[in-house]
């Protein structure tokens, strides 16, 4: 052999390698980019820094050799449809797998699910946050090559779902997202949607085959279905978009940086809630903020619109912000509000993130029409993932932090969080103000004339309120501090530094 010539089979592996590339099957691409979509590599390669990326089993094929011949298979179903490996991301460590559309409609071949089985267990050994693009059709029935009856002794969906609490893992769903692969990007910690999205636990030949009718796969988990029931976290308009979010829920899951910058003038906030305090606003524009400028995601954001959840940076520390939204139902925490809460903070707690809490609510929704829906239950859980926090907690009561409501927004009491402020028009009490006058003085009301009992509870109500004041509990030591709200980004910021330095 001489200096020039190739290593013994080095030309085979590098044919064979090409064969894998989106190269090879131009074609494909072609009509795959017509329709508006970017392969899996091209996401992958989009996702992660130049040059990073280690493949796992690049050269798998379909376990279909006793049907078809090798060479096709070696053509048709490069990676059995799966691409995966290690990489980094702006420099921090990662895996990255993804589904191919591609080859056999991204379904889950059982050398595939080998594959992935190997990659998950060494997410797991290595500590690393993983990406999964989960588009396919779920398990596949043609593979022959196999002893096979049941293929329920598979291990990737436990050990996949067994990451849980060990690693951050993001689930991107495009496309056709169904059964196995559906279960996959649920069991994630947050699922990145694209508006052509439909995932579904049975895709339209399951759903026919369970003699259930004849339905379109976009007829099945339609996004802004699945968005507005709370299974999506984040919409985004396209399969590029998808990837920068994904990169910032990765930057989010990080280490603090030195600093940030906010979106806005914290004199601002003087002056962002209305002067009558009964009066709705959006809470958003607050968030933002208060935030670092251009660092928020926010979560789940058509499903129970009374609560806002968001992920951000805070002067470069990462956080989770939890705030009471009463442009809807006051504000009062409902039955699914409770659980995208606890969603949310053991979200946080998992990902070792600080949350924020923005308290502004009349408490839990109350009447026989909310406990029908499993109220207690719910409301509970919530109150459980504030106190089983370990992660470090802040509390800001803007205007209204009433009943235990209030009290599940700060971790289940005012002196759970490490700094609970409140701003100078804050009010605190066992319940709504006017209620509570009603409750205390219903005997001596019911006894009144009705012109003298309606003027009896406005004046009662207004004293209720100057006792309520966030000043007369800051005197009781009830809460830590009353402060300018242009104070609260340095205040909270400092108290996360403080606690995230150990």
């Amino acid at each position: 052999m001489t200096e020039d010539a190739p290593a013994e089979g080095l030309t085979e592996v590098l044919a064979r390698r090409f064969l894998t590339t989106d190269a090879a099957r131009e074609e494909k691409v072609a009509r795959w980019h017509a329709k508006g979509r970017r392969t899996a590599r091209e996401n992958i390669a989009d996702l992660v820094d130049p040059g990073s990326f280690i493949e796992y089993g690049r050269f798998v094929t379909a376990a279909q050799e006793s049907r078809r011949p090798l060479a096709e298979l070696v053509v048709e179903a490069p990676a059995d449809g799966i691409i995966g490996g290690t990489a980094t991301i702006d420099g921090a460590a990662v895996a990255v797998l993804s589904y191919d559309y591609l080859v056999m409609a991204g379904t889950q071949g059982m050398r595939g699910h080998r594959k992935s089985d190997r990659l998950i267990e060494l997410v797991s050994r290595m500590g690393l946050p993983t990406v999964f693009f989960t588009e396919g059709g779920g398990g596949r029935p043609g593979d022959t090559d196999l002893p096979l009856v049941s293929a329920l002794d598979v291990g990737s969906f436990a050990l996949w779902g067994a990451l849980e609490g060990v690693v951050p893992r993001i689930a991107v769903v495009s496309g056709r997202c169904f059964a196995g692969n559906a279960v996959i990007a649920g069991s994630a910690d947050l699922r990145v949607a694209t508006p052509d999205a439909n995932l579904g636990m049975a895709g339209p030949a399951m759903i026919a085959g369970g003699g259930l009718g004849q339905f379109a796969a976009e007829e099945i988990g339609p996004v802004e279905e699945q968005a507005a029931n709370g299974v999506v976290d984040v919409v985004v308009d396209d399969e590029e978009e998808a990837v920068a979010v994904v990169r910032r829920l990765l930057a989010l899951a990080g280490k603090p940086a030195d600093h940030g910058v906010p979106a806005t003038d914290q004199d601002e906030l003087r002056t962002m809630l209305p002067e009558n305090d009964r009066e709705a606003f959006d809470v958003r524009p607050l968030v933002e903020a208060l935030a670092d400028d251009g660092s928020i995601v926010w979560l789940r954001a058509a499903w129970a619109p009374e609560l806002v959840t968001a992920l951000a940076h805070l002067d470069g520390v990462p956080v989770g912000i939890i705030a009471n939204q009463s442009t809807h139902l006051a504000g009062a925490i409902t039955s699914d509000a409770a659980v995208k809460a606890a969603d949310f903070l053991d979200l946080c707690e998992r990902w070792r993130i600080p949350v924020v809490s923005l308290v502004d609510t009349p408490g839990f929704m109350v009447g026989p029409e909310a406990e029908r829906t499993g109220l207690v239950r719910h409301a509970s859980r919530m109150v459980n993932a504030g106190a089983r926090l370990t992660v470090p907690l802040v509390g800001v009561v803007l205007r209204r932090g009433y009943g235990l409501g209030a009290q599940a927004m700060l971790g289940g009491s005012t002196h759970r969080p490490l700094l609970t402020l409140a701003w100078p028009g804050a009010h605190l009490g066992p319940m709504g103000l006017e209620g509570a006058v009603r409750l205390a003085l219903a005997h001596e009301l019911a006894a009144m004339p009705q012109d003298e009992r309606e003027a009896a509870v406005v004046q009662h109500t207004a004293e209720m309120r100057e006792h309520a004041k966030a000043l007369n509990a800051a005197r009781v030591f009830e809460i830590d501090d009353v402060v300018d709200p242009a104070e609260t980004r340095t205040l909270v910021a400092a108290t996360l530094r403080r606690a995230t330095q150990r």
